[in-house]
């Protein structure tokens, strides 16, 4: 009886040839037209979502500033600092928008200290009395209360800040350092986050997503402009401890570029004269780096390379939005001076 022979080896798997991934270009581009699509459609659909979008924007920032923070030693009570930037965030959006929101009349002039710079004031002399009183007696006896609540929750907070630290003692030994790193990223990151809604319900009280629409322009003029310039011209290191890429000539092309689109503006924001427009620009322009290099110090100083990963080829939203951080606090008060 022949010998059986011995069963065929299964063939092996032909070799298939891996995707490759995506390189890091490809990234940017991909994540980054995803994410302007997403920013600007929020900002031009409503009010609401325009508050919900920068909620949750400003809450990831705050997340991945405490992440940078624990990096670097330090343990900050996320969650409750988190609860907070919600309760700022809110307490200004509801400040800045209860006219839009309610539905009330509103004095299109603008509440400033000084003479509006609006180019349409003339169009904006006729409000009714009737109206203006309406609105006065409405938010006189509705908007304190209001920010009474939101000031007894945001005190419990901080309150708690301090009690999670008493709760966890002696194993933590650096209490105080960490309920400051934790009121710190409230203050870096969430308030000026949150003075974004000043700037979208202007002085009137309306939202109008036409100026949040201007501050990104004017916020990517600036980089696109620096980042032309230095790539074409840069020789003189603006701050080379901090961001070695960064040069005078980079930063002088980004201011002109940022003032030509503040001019370029008055095209479409009739409403707002050159001199706001070019002033505005110019804050942008100036204090948009600023708040790169802070945050490129606060990356190198606690050895991380960028804030988070939620956009791929981009890093975290605190490494997109950096510049705001700087830019909003000035901006709102130029708002309050000039209308």
């Amino acid at each position: 009886m022949p010998a059986s022979s011995p069963p065929a080896a299964p063939a092996p798997d032909q070799p298939t040839e891996g995707k490759k991934p995506l390189s890091n270009l490809a990234q940017r581009l991909i994540f980054g037209v995803l994410g302007a699509v997403a920013l600007l459609g929020c900002v031009w659909y409503s009010a609401w979502t325009f508050a919900l979008f920068f909620a949750a924007v400003q809450a990831k920032m705050l997340l991945e500033f405490y992440r940078m923070m624990r990096a670097g030693g330090y343990q900050p009570a996320k969650w409750l600092g988190l609860a907070a930037s919600v309760v700022i965030f809110a307490a200004v959006n509801i400040y800045s928008g209860i006219s839009h929101y309610l539905h009330l009349p509103s004095f299109k002039g603008g509440y400033t200290v000084y003479p509006s710079l609006r180019a349409d004031d003339e169009a904006y002399a006729g409000m009714g009395a009737s109206n203006e009183m309406f609105d006065a007696t409405f938010l006189m006896g509705t908007l304190p209360k209001i920010y009474a609540g939101f000031g007894a929750v945001l005190l419990l907070l901080m309150l708690a800040l301090v009690m999670w630290e008493m709760a966890k003692w002696p194993k933590e030994k650096h209490p105080f350092i960490n309920v400051s790193t934790a009121y710190g990223g409230l203050f870096y990151v969430s308030l000026p986050m949150s003075l974004l809604s000043l700037i979208a319900f202007g002085g009137n009280g309306q939202y109008d997503y036409r100026r949040i629409f201007a501050l990104l322009f004017l916020v990517w003029c600036s980089d696109i402009g620096a980042y032309a310039a230095g790539k074409t011209f840069g020789k003189h290191k603006l701050a080379p401890k901090i961001s070695p890429g960064k040069t005078w000539e980079g930063a002088v092309g980004g201011f002109l570029l940022t003032l030509a689109m503040g001019w370029a503006l008055g095209y479409w924001l009739t409403d707002l004269s050159l001199t706001y427009r070019l002033v505005a620009a110019g804050t942008v322009a100036v204090f948009g780096p600023l708040g790169d290099l802070a945050e490129s110090m606060l990356k190198r100083s606690v050895d991380v390379k960028d804030s988070g990963t939620i956009m791929p080829g981009h890093g975290g939203l605190l490494d997109r939005f950096d510049a705001f951080l700087f830019i909003l606090p000035v901006l709102a008060l130029l708002q309050l001076l000039l209308g």
